[in-house]
């Protein structure tokens, strides 16, 4: 048996730099995380994968010559000093690992130059990342770390790595995390010597996300930022989503969450950001959704894993219901949505669908309602066209609202807050049914009863449902399967004001300022968007109203 004895210096370090320099991507997520702790507005990155060679500039603080010396040995940083900073971490990096590890696969070079310096230095390191050369340079202030033939020092480690479109899609990736989460830097990134990428900066966000969606505008998105939380006046969550009538995936790849400025995997929090926008997308449609949490250090671990992606977060139930509520003020109309917006370049489009009738079996009324005072409605309802679709008129143009979807939105979420059962008497008797029939009617609250050989009395029944000519058709609907919130939506759908009925200025009023209270006013539960906005730009536009008059008669 072979006799257990210590590794020598040289494999420890090795394996341990493994653990940390794992891929092309983490090398250039640590020199990238370096850059932005130093304060960096422009971060350029070269990349050379033939050659093994990355490289990251930057215009951040830079570092003195002592800084260079100490910078590449084990475990030397100047983010944290005592066992208590760690649990006050608020910057990207602390470990002290990464330059050490870098230096440990590959041939690493330094230059750098303080602000204030009057020169900076070029400084090439040995595999423990000594100093071996140091010389002046003349460099602008800020930092170019170049790292050449990586894993040249362990070649087998390069036939393990995917494929070199892989390795750029993960890059690709990484640098779409950075920028979402520091919308104010600008970013190049070139391979070989032509340029790759290049993302501009913005205000927030919602200005970066049509950088990285194709065919996507900033007023396609919402965006809430919800600070002075109770017991945590320091911290701030902000969400930006994909407005569902605009902008959805078919897969659930763009739900992005970040904390303290870093890309985290957190399956709680993105199955939050699922959930929340679950009923305001088309069927087999996914949401956009980044949502950032800038909280306290002692709120989070990380020491979860070497890559710092994976996190525990204290009170998780406590920031999953905070961002509900941040997600549900996204999604609301706001007066932003009056004003001339992103739906523009829509309208090409829109005019060219065919909007499909409604077969409805039962008339609802809408009950007039006193709004609240002060709250403001801007919108004015002028018409009823087609006896399908309310026209409401505000200062900067016109809206569509397809009265049936708009109803129903409002009923759906009447259901959530108050889904009300009454009692059948007598109650139906319904023959034929099979067990799992039933068995789904008892899951969503409904009691039927065995009544006979092949026969069952169903007892209760949705209120809305009740007093309807086709009750026993929605009861069955209702029997064939989904959960509570599909009962709620079949029955929100057959109770709501069919297309085809004509409405009075005042109902229409009702119902229109009804549904703008709602909390996902832009889509029908089925995911269809509930109105089409006319602005007063697009309307001038097309009736050529910015014409000369002379001009316009071909004088």
């Amino acid at each position: 048996m072979a006799t257990i004895q210590p590794l020598p210096a040289d494999v420890i370090n090795i394996i341990a730099a493994g653990e940390v320099i794992d891929s092309v991507a983490a090398v250039v997520r640590e020199l990238v995380e370096n850059a932005i702790d130093a304060g960096a507005g422009r971060i350029a990155i070269a990349l050379d994968l033939e050659q093994w060679r990355v490289q990251v500039a930057d215009d951040g603080q830079g570092m003195d010559r002592d800084s260079l010396r100490s910078c590449t040995q084990p475990h030397s940083t100047s983010k944290i000093h005592t066992t208590a900073d760690l649990w006050r971490i608020t910057s990207l990096g602390f470990r002290g690992e990464a330059l050490h590890s870098i230096a440990q696969l590959s041939r690493l070079e330094i230059r750098s130059r303080p602000g204030l310096a009057a020169t900076g230095w070029r400084v090439s390191y040995d595999q423990q990342g000594e100093v071996i050369e140091m010389e002046p340079d003349a460099i602008a202030p800020g930092t170019i770390i170049t790292v050449h033939d990586l894993f040249g020092r362990i070649p087998v480690r390069r036939h393990g790595l995917p494929a070199e479109s892989q390795q750029l899609k993960e890059i690709q990736t990484l640098i779409h995390h950075f920028a979402l989460c520091y919308p104010r830097l600008h970013w190049q990134i070139s391979r070989g010597d032509r340029p790759w990428l290049k993302l501009f900066p913005g205000e927030s966000p919602q200005d970066i996300l049509p950088q990285l969606l194709p065919r996507t505008q900033p007023g396609d998105f919402a965006q809430f930022t919800q600070t002075q939380l109770p017991d945590y006046p320091d911290a701030q969550i902000q969400v930006v989503v994909g407005l569902p009538d605009r902008c959805h995936r078919r897969r659930a790849d763009w739900l992005k969450v970040a904390i303290n400025g870093r890309w985290v995997r957190s399956p709680a929090l993105e199955q939050t950001l699922l959930a929340s926008m679950s009923r305001t997308l088309p069927k087999h449609r996914y949401p956009v959704a980044f949502l950032h949490l800038t909280l306290p250090p002692a709120q989070i671990d990380w020491n979860r894993h070497p890559a710092k992606t994976e996190v525990y977060l204290h009170h998780l139930d406590f920031w999953r219901d905070r961002v509900r509520e941040s997600i549900d003020q996204a999604l609301r109309l706001s007066p932003a949505d009056l004003t001339p917006t992103a739906h523009n370049q829509r309208l090409g489009t829109v005019f060219k669908a065919a909007a499909s009738a409604g077969t409805y079996t039962l008339d609802r009324q809408v009950t007039p309602l006193t709004a609240p005072a002060g709250i403001q409605m801007p919108l004015r309802v002028v018409a009823q066209v087609n006896r399908m679709y309310i026209v409401a008129e505000h200062e900067h143009g016109l809206w569509l609202i397809e009265q049936h979807i708009a109803h129903e939105r409002v009923l759906f979420e009447q259901l959530q807050t108050a889904w009300q059962l009454v009692e059948l008497d007598p109650p139906l008797i319904v023959a034929g049914w099979r067990d799992r029939q039933v068995e789904q009617l008892q899951r969503i609250g409904i009691t039927v009863d065995v009544f006979g050989e092949n026969l069952w009395a169903v007892r209760h029944c949705p209120a809305l449902l009740a007093d309807r000519d086709d009750c026993m058709d929605a009861l069955v609907e209702l029997s064939l399967g989904g959960d509570l919130e599909t009962a709620q939506v079949a029955t929100a759908c057959r109770s709501a004001i069919r297309n085809g009925t004509s409405l009075s200025l005042p109902e229409m009023q009702t119902l229109v300022e009804q549904w703008q209270r709602t909390h996902n006013p832009r889509t029908c539960p089925h995911g269809r968007p509930i109105y089409l906005a006319l602005d007063e730009t697009s309307l001038s536009r097309f009736f050529r109203r910015h014409w000369v008059v002379g001009k316009s008669h071909g004088l």
